[in-house]
């Protein structure tokens, strides 16, 4: 995720509001990394908790949320828990703006770990068929095994979805 914000983000952009989906403080939070003057940053998980602004009671369905109301949506290590995820994710294109940017963090691999179900891991043949799926437009679309050296757990490798929505959509 920091190298989507220094990447598509870098310090000095304009304001964004940002909506980060599964975004409940369990292990840590983005919240920082977007922590920018100006900047509007949205927790949305589907249980209250820390770091939560909004919990739907249908994780497909969010209607307190207008479509095209955010330049960014982000997601990071929530995907593998949600049971459909497809249409997690056709609801994050729903509400992002035209132009706007999706960033998705999944691992493609690691142990299972139930909160409350794990579900999948991600490679990025299907990270780009879910943006095709969701109709965006795939800007990155890797594997943390792709990179020289993560420093991190060999058990844990993370796919990695960068997608924006074509204007006049």
């Amino acid at each position: 995720m920091k190298r989507f914000v220094s990447t598509y983000l870098p310090e000095g952009s304009p304001p964004v509001s940002v909506l980060d989906v599964g975004s409940q403080d369990v292990n840590g939070t983005y919240r920082p990394l977007f922590d920018q003057e100006g900047w509007i940053y949205t927790g949305l998980d589907m249980a209250e908790g820390p770091n939560v602004d909004i919990a739907p009671r249908d994780p497909y369905s969010w209607p307190m949320l207008q479509d095209q109301s955010f330049d960014v949506v982000i997601s990071g290590q929530a995907l593998e828990h949600v049971e459909f995820f497809w249409l997690t994710v056709q609801e994050m294109a729903r509400v992002l703006k035209p132009g706007g940017l999706l960033c998705l963090v999944a691992p493609s691999s690691g142990y299972e770990h139930r909160y409350p179900v794990d579900c999948w891991r991600f490679y990025p043949d299907g990270m780009r068929a879910l943006a095709k799926y969701a109709q965006l437009e795939v800007l990155e679309a890797y594997a943390q095994w792709d990179e020289a050296d993560t420093g991190r757990d060999p058990v844990w490798q993370d796919c990695v979805l960068v997608a924006r929505k074509p204007l006049g959509t």
